[in-house]
């Protein structure tokens, strides 16, 4: 099975590094609670161009049962602006702390076999 990115971006301006990390540290155990509904990371972002995360999903569908439209409406109103997200497919991984290769989520070695 396929994995699934998809990047939140809020128009908003950089925060800094601590109010980064007390955003983040805050909303980190909500999605901490998601491993069970297919979430595998979330990177949080903040930068020039905003801010938002970047979350890597066991599959599109559970990516879909996430951020549904009533999800993407709370976001709106906590952070005052209505979030772009974008989808990706990811069918090739390079993971350098297992230290493998993984073709639609299957380690290379096992997905050659």
């Amino acid at each position: 099975m396929r994995n699934c990115i998809v990047v939140v971006q809020f128009d908003l301006p950089k925060r800094s590094e601590q109010q980064a990390i007390a955003g983040g540290t805050g909303s980190a155990p909500v999605y901490r609670g998601l491993g069970e509904k297919g979430l595998i990371r979330k990177d949080y972002l903040n930068g020039e161009a905003g801010t938002g995360g970047v979350y890597l999903w066991e599959s599109r569908a559970a990516a879909e049962a996430w951020f549904t439209e009533a999800r993407v409406a709370e976001l709106t109103e906590r952070f005052g602006v209505r979030p772009r997200l974008t989808w990706y497919d990811t069918h090739v991984t390079v993971d350098n702390v297992r230290g493998e290769t993984r073709v639609n989520g299957v380690p290379l070695s096992i997905a050659a076999e």
